[in-house]
């Protein structure tokens, strides 16, 4: 019986997408990894590690590492503001904090209407799935395994 709950629960989030904003463009990630979104908090430094994770935060008595995508895309920084904040996904038993510019809304888009990642080099550094059509825009699609993991998604299996 609760599998069926999860079933159901799994379809009914088929083609939706958690859209936010780095650098002015729309960038959207599949609604089945996101926990929650919250404010920026204080975020401590831990020392080694790569230069786009920031650190960690204690959320709730639960300490999460902190990535900010803009790092992460080799993109220059940029000061948070009131409507920068963490986007928490859960990705293969790991949770971790996504600082982006801003949230912009949560939308459905069938998968007609997505096209895989343009073969132009590494688009994202290869952190793309594909690209939504959405009216006459586009999203940006991350793969939510290659963004925390790496390109090859499948060796951290």
């Amino acid at each position: 019986m609760t599998t069926e709950v999860t079933d159901d629960r799994e379809e009914s989030q088929d083609g939706k997408f958690l859209t936010f904003l780095i650098d002015g463009e729309s960038y959207g990630l599949d609604i089945r990894h996101v926990t929650e979104i919250i404010g920026m908090h204080d975020i401590t430094r831990v020392p080694d590690v790569p230069a786009y994770v920031r650190g960690i935060i204690n959320l709730r008595g639960k300490v999460i590492p902190v990535m900010d995508v803009r790092a992460r895309f080799g993109m220059a920084g940029r000061d948070y503001d009131a409507r920068t904040c963490i986007v928490v996904i859960h990705v293969r038993d790991t949770e971790i904090g996504l600082v982006v510019d801003t949230v912009s809304e949560v939308i459905d888009i069938p998968e007609t209407d997505i096209e895989p990642p343009p073969s132009i080099g590494q688009v994202c550094g290869g952190f793309m799935s594909g690209v939504g059509k959405v009216g006459d825009h586009v999203k940006l699609l991350l793969d939510a395994h290659k963004l925390l993991y790496g390109t090859d998604a499948s060796a951290a299996a």
